[in-house]
């Protein structure tokens, strides 16, 4: 079969378009993968005891219709110190998102709302609705910014209320200044707590 110097052409010409638009830039980014979490606890561990008040949230069917559903409550000590840790998993695939959000903690920071009583450290309401609010974070990223895997918190005297845990999955947009508002919700759970 004879190639004619037109058609020569015409194969340089699309070896050479392909070589052009086959580059790192036209391949596509793929997005961080979302995962399905089934259970969310909550372990409030008071200061000098060993043994930790939890709290758990679960969504049994991982990608169903269901969504987590508050399994059981918190009931604290009045006057209290205590120390939140915050365990995220998926069951169904034996697998600890906690570890994952420690490893991208540049891109995950929890926010949580209260009702005003609950805690006489940090007062107030909490820092979802006003990033300035008081929350005591013991645990930072790699620039120094909060996570909220670890919290402390010290009980009022007695009360009920709203609990609200919200975690914010800010790719690129994690700041000083970045709000419950940016980035997309990975968690957004309210629990029934109880000082008493």
């Amino acid at each position: 079969m004879k190639i004619t110097i037109a058609g020569r052409g015409l194969i340089v010409a699309l070896a050479l378009s392909c070589l052009v638009s086959c580059n790192d830039h036209d391949v596509p980014e793929i997005p961080n993968e979302e995962e399905i979490v089934t259970d969310v606890i909550l372990s409030f561990l008071a200061e000098g005891s060993v043994v930790p008040v939890t709290a758990l949230a679960q969504d049994p069917d991982g990608e169903g219709s269901q969504g987590l559903v508050v399994v059981s409550h918190p009931v604290l000590v009045p006057n209290t110190t205590y120390t939140l840790s915050i365990e995220v998993k998926n069951s169904l695939a034996n697998t600890n998102i906690t570890d994952e959000i420690v490893a991208e903690g540049h891109e995950h920071m929890f926010f949580f709302a209260f009702a005003d009583g609950l805690f006489s450290n940090p007062a107030g309401v909490g820092n979802v609705a006003d990033r300035t609010q008081p929350v005591v974070y013991k645990d930072t990223d790699s620039q120094g910014l909060p996570v909220g895997l670890l919290t402390s918190w010290v009980t009022g005297s007695g009360g009920s209320g709203a609990f609200r845990v919200l975690l914010k999955h800010q790719p690129g947009i994690k700041s000083a200044t970045s709000t419950s508002v940016d980035g997309e919700s990975d968690i957004d759970i309210t629990w029934t707590l109880d000082v008493q």
